[in-house]
C-alpha cells in the first residue's frame, strides 16, 4: 500500500510530514472480533487453504454482490480435525449455504465469523467445500486507505468498480480464512459475471470469456501462485488493453496494461516506466516472481494498490505522488511513485508477505527502499541518498512499528519512512553494496512464495551480514527513540557514546572531522559508556558530522 493523500494538496507543497497508510485505523480498544480475525484459532488452525475458486455477480444499481467461493483445502499435519470450521465474512454480507459433498451443513454467525459444523468422518486429507453468500459489502469511503467495493462511474458516467480492502479484510466481501499466515496455495481463480458492455480483469491470466445471454458475459482469471486474500480482486469497467513483452532474468514476461478507453494515449506513454521499475527490481531483488501469471498494471478509481499481478493505478499518469514529491528533495518527480511503489510490492508483501499484519513493517519498509533503490540504479546514489534522507521530515515516532500479535493490529505507519531510513542505514553499517545486494536477492530466493515472521527476517539479515542486528532491530522496529550520538571534542582528541537506544546498543557510526566529508572515520560508540579516541594533531575541535545516511541523532556535550 502507497502512504495516504494528505487532506490538503499544499501540506506536500509545504514539505510538512504526510501521514502513512493505516489499514485498520486506530482503534482504541481490542476487541473479541479482533482476536478472532487476527490469531489462528484451533477452528482455523486445523485446515491449509489449497485454492480459492470465486464467482461473483455485482449488481451496480443496488451495490449488491451474489457469488461461490469454493475452498479447497487439507488437514493440517500434525493437527486434530475439530467440529468446526472457522469460516470470516464480515458484516453486512451474509453466508446462505454451505455444501459438503453435496450435503448441506450447518452453522452459525459469530460477528464477522461463520462456524461451520464440520461432518467428522472417514474424509480425505484433501477436501473442498461450496459457500454460497450475497449482500451489500461495505462500500469504500476513501479507498484504498478507508476500503471497500469502490462503486464509481468513469468520467462518461460509464460503471467503473472495484476494490480495494487490505487491512479491512478480503472477508469484506468473500468467504475465506482472512489471515495472513495461510495463502491459498495452489493460488486463486475469479469469475464476474457483468454486462456485456463491460470488461473485467483480475489477476493472473485470463482464462476463459464467455457470452452468457446477449446482456450479460463473464471473465475467468486465474493465479496458480500462493496469493494474499486482499490481492484477489475485481476491476469493471470500459477497459481497453495493449501490452509488451520484458525480457527478464526468468524469460520473457508478458505485461498487459488496462485502462479506461479514453486514456490509452497518456497510459502507452507514461507505462514505459514499468520496464525500467522491473529493470531496476530484478538486479536488487532478484526475477519478477509471478512470471507463470505475468504482469499487469489496471488503471483503478482510486489512488493505487499492490494487487498481485495485477496491480492498481491511478497516479493520473504523472510523475511523483499526484505530481509531488514526498521526499521534498525534487528526486520524488522523476518517476511515478504509484508504479515504482506497487510494483516494489510484488517482491515484498506479496512475494514474501508478513505471517501477522503486526509484521507489517516487511511488506512497508523494504517497499518503500524500493523507491531508494530504483533512484540509484536509474539516476544514481547521489539522488538516491537524497531522497531517503528527505523522506525522514515524514517519520512520527509515535508508537513501536511492529504491533501487537494475534490480534489484526499493524504498528505505526512509521513502518513506511523510519522502516526505509532503518534498512538504509543498515546498508551502511554492512558498507559492501554487494552484500547488501545479495541478501535483497537472497531474501526473495529463500522466502520465495513464504509467510514469514519478523525474527526470520532479521535472523537471515544478521546471518547472511556477519553482522548482529538485533540490537538495531530492537530500538527501531521496538522502540520510539532515535539513537542519539553523544559526543566531546578538543583539540587532538573527540570522545562519543550511544544515548537514547536501547541495552547493548553498540552499532557502529560514520563521522567526518573536515567540513568537506572526505575523509569517513568508523566509530563504535557503545550505550553509556565514553570513549576517547586520539585523532590528527591538527584537529582543532571545531567539526564533528554524522554521516546523514545513518539515520540518528547526535548531540555535543559540553566538557
Amino acid at each position: 500500500m502507497q502512504p495516504t493523500k494528505p487532506l490538503a494538496l499544499f501540506l506536500l507543497l509545504l514539505a510538512t510530514g504526510t501521514s502513512c497508510a493505516q489499514p485498520l485505523g486506530k482503534k482504541p480498544r481490542l476487541t473479541m472480533a479482533d482476536t478472532l480475525r487476527g490469531s489462528i484459532t484451533p477452528e482455523r488452525q486445523w485446515w491449509d487453504v489449497l485454492h480459492y475458486n470465486i464467482v461473483i455477480e455485482p449488481h451496480e444499481s443496488s451495490k449488491t454482490i451474489a457469488g461461490k467461493n469454493t475452498i479447497r483445502f487439507q488437514r493440517s499435519p500434525g493437527t486434530l480435525e475439530q467440529k468446526q470450521m472457522q469460516i470470516d465474512l464480515q458484516h453486512p454480507m451474509r453466508i446462505d449455504s454451505v455444501l459438503h459433498r453435496h450435503t448441506a451443513l450447518s452453522f452459525t454467525r459469530r460477528g464477522n465469523t461463520y462456524l461451520v459444523a464440520w461432518p467428522l468422518g472417514n474424509y480425505p486429507a484433501t477436501d473442498s467445500i461450496s459457500i454460497y453468500f450475497q449482500g451489500q459489502p461495505q462500500a469504500a469511503k476513501n479507498p484504498p486507505w478507508d476500503g471497500g467495493w469502490i462503486w464509481k462511474e468513469d468520467r462518461l458516467k460509464r460503471p467503473w468498480v472495484s476494490v480495494a480492502v487490505q487491512g479491512l479484510g478480503a472477508s469484506a466481501w468473500y468467504p475465506c480464512k482472512d489471515h495472513q499466515s495461510d495463502e491459498p496455495d495452489s493460488g486463486a481463480q475469479l469469475t464476474v459475471k457483468i454486462p456485456n458492455s463491460l470488461v473485467a480483469v483480475s489477476n493472473g491470466r485470463l482464462m476463459n470469456k464467455k457470452v452468457i445471454s446477449p446482456e450479460q458475459i463473464s471473465y475467468t482469471w486465474a493465479v496458480k501462485n500462493p496469493i494474499n486474500s486482499y490481492n484477489v480482486v475485481p476491476y469493471i469497467g470500459n477497459y481497453i488493453n495493449f501490452g509488451e513483452l520484458y525480457k527478464g532474468e526468468k524469460g520473457d514476461l508478458i505485461c498487459n496494461y488496462w485502462v479506461l478507453d479514453y486514456n490509452k494515449e497518456k497510459a502507452v506513454k507514461q507505462f514505459t516506466q514499468v520496464s525500467m521499475t522491473l529493470k531496476a527490481f530484478e538486479y536488487w531483488f532478484g526475477p519478477f516472481p509471478w512470471y507463470e501469471d505475468g504482469f499487469k498494471l489496471v488503471e483503478a478509481p482510486h489512488l493505487g494498490m499492490e494487487h498481485q499481478s495485477a496491480v492498481a493505478y491511478g497516479n493520473k499518469f504523472g510523475n511523483g505522488y499526484l505530481g509531488n514529491d514526498l521526499s521534498g528533495t525534487g528526486v520524488g518527480k522523476k518517476w511515478d511513485f504509484i508504479i515504482v511503489h506497487e510494483v516494489g510490492h510484488e517482491w515484498f508483501g506479496n512475494n514474501i508477505t508478513a505471517k501477522d499484519i503486526a509484521d507489517m513493517w516487511i511488506h512497508e519498509g523494504f517497499t518503500s527502499y524500493s523507491e531508494v533503490l530504483f533512484a540509484e540504479f536509474h539516476f544514481g546514489k547521489k539522488d538516491a541518498n537524497k531522497y531517503v534522507q528527505g523522506i525522514r521530515k515524514n517519520i512520527r515516532n509515535d508508537m513501536p512499528i511492529i504491533g501487537p500479535y494475534g490480534v489484526n493490529r499493524e504498528g505505526s505507519s512509521d513502518m513506511y519512512y523510519k522502516g526505509s531510513n532503518m534498512i538504509h542505514t543498515i546498508r551502511q553499517v554492512i558498507d559492501n553494496d554487494s552484500v547488501f545486494r545479495n541478501i535483497l536477492r537472497g531474501l526473495n530466493k529463500t522466502f520465495y512464495h513464504q509467510t514469514v515472521t519478523t525474527a526470520a527476517v532479521e535472523n537471515y539479515i544478521s546471518k547472511e551480514s556477519r553482522c548482529d542486528f538485533s540490537k538495531v532491530f530492537d530500538q527501531y522496529l521496538r522502540g520510539t527513540k532515535i539513537p542519539q550520538l553523544q559526543f566531546k571534542t578538543n583539540k587532538g582528541s573527540i570522545s562519543y557514546q550511544w544515548a537514547d537506544c536501547v541495552n547493548g546498543f553498540n552499532m557502529p557510526v560514520k563521522v567526518y572531522l573536515d567540513k568537506q566529508q572526505k575523509d569517513a572515520l568508523v566509530l563504535t560508540p557503545q550505550r553509556g559508556v565514553w570513549k576517547e579516541l586520539r585523532v590528527a594533531a591538527g584537529y582543532d575541535g571545531s567539526t564533528f558530522i554524522v554521516d546523514p545516511d545513518f539515520y540518528v541523532g547526535s548531540k555535543r556535550v559540553a566538557e
